[in-house]
């Protein structure tokens, strides 16, 4: 068992095949693959093409609607909410942060709730695309609860992530994606398959307590104690409460209920740069403190200082020039007939 070295372009169409064999409309199909891909491309692999017969079997067993009727509710000039009508997180989220870029071009911000949506993949996809029109980008969105509380002993909250992304002139923009948990679940489960321990502040067991043995955790631990813990309060609130979803421990829960329709909430914004002050006085700034970053010494273990989203930046484009590995496993699944 080893890695598949497999080209962008068909990483791509594998994906939106298999997506397409069971009903999915081609533009929304490709559009998942893309933001899939993307994942993959940075090395994030838990948001990559591995989800694929995931989101076949909630397809196929009635949990995703693959023909939505999107629906755009104009709250104001700057702000509306998306009714993603249950289809794929990844087609919704991708219309609503056009939605919101659009509206950032004459109001200067852009805010869209969306609401009956299911899961997104990558924030980082969708804040790049407000990068690249340099504007800002923010998306937040909760998840099914799998993390505890601060101080408590079951899980209540998602690994709730938020995402920002900020354009530069002569460098990638800055890409800061990231969970509130300490570590994704599937770390825990690729010390499980390795037979590895684990770091105490990964997770709990039944009891509430860290644990070291992978086999016996229970629930993930937020990063930084009660700072994790209130973002993803924060981020639950501004995508789930703020938009009429549900929250906590009412989320349907990706993994199980595969009949049932999701309701994620997410709010993403996109804010023009120009209303605050000239874009190419912030973007100079953005290079310029992006250039100190990179001049500061590094700490002893490291190379060099790099700013939020780089290193996926890089492995990304020695992907796009030599392939992107994919377990056999996924590759097997992704060229099944």
């Amino acid at each position: 068992m080893g890695d598949v070295i497999v080209s962008y372009n068909e990483l791509i169409s594998l994906c939106a095949k298999q997506l397409i064999k069971v009903g999915v409309p081609d533009k929304h199909a490709y559009t998942v693959a893309e933001v899939l891909v993307h994942a993959d491309l940075r090395g994030v692999h838990s948001h990559g093409v591995l989800r694929t017969m995931h989101y076949v079997k909630r397809i196929k067993s009635g949990g995703i609607n693959i023909r939505p009727q999107f629906k755009v509710d104009e709250k104001s000039p700057s702000v509306a909410l998306f009714d993603g009508d249950d289809g794929l997180g990844h087609v919704v989220a991708k219309e609503a942060m056009q939605e919101a870029i659009n509206r950032a071009k004459y109001q200067g911000i852009g805010m869209v709730g969306v609401i009956n949506s299911s899961h997104c993949g990558a924030l980082s996809y969708y804040v790049q695309m407000a990068a690249e029109q340099k504007m800002i980008g923010i998306a937040l969105t909760h998840t099914d609860k799998v993390m505890v509380p601060f101080g408590g002993a079951k899980p209540y909250l998602g690994t709730n992530p938020i995402a920002f992304g900020v354009p530069a002139k002569k460098h990638k923009p800055i890409i800061l994606d990231m969970a509130t948990s300490e570590v994704a679940f599937g770390k825990v489960l690729h010390a499980r398959n390795q037979g590895l321990s684990i770091p105490d502040r990964w997770g709990v067991d039944e009891q509430g307590n860290p644990t070291t043995d992978p086999h016996r955790v229970r629930a993930l631990l937020p990063f930084g104690g009660p700072k994790g813990y209130g973002l993803a309060l924060m981020i639950d609130v501004l995508s789930g409460i703020l938009t009429g979803s549900a929250f906590g421990p009412h989320i349907t829960a990706m993994y199980g209920d595969y009949d049932k329709k999701r309701k994620l909430g997410h709010l993403l914004i996109a804010i023009d740069i120009s209303i605050f002050t000239t874009a190419d006085n912030f973007l100079t700034h953005i290079d310029q403190m992006i250039d100190e970053l990179h001049q500061v010494p590094p700490a002893p273990g490291f190379e060099r200082v790099m700013v939020p989203g780089e290193p996926e930046q890089l492995k990304e484009e020695e992907r796009l020039k030599k392939g992107i590995p994919i377990t056999d496993v996924v590759y097997q699944e992704l060229t099944s007939m």
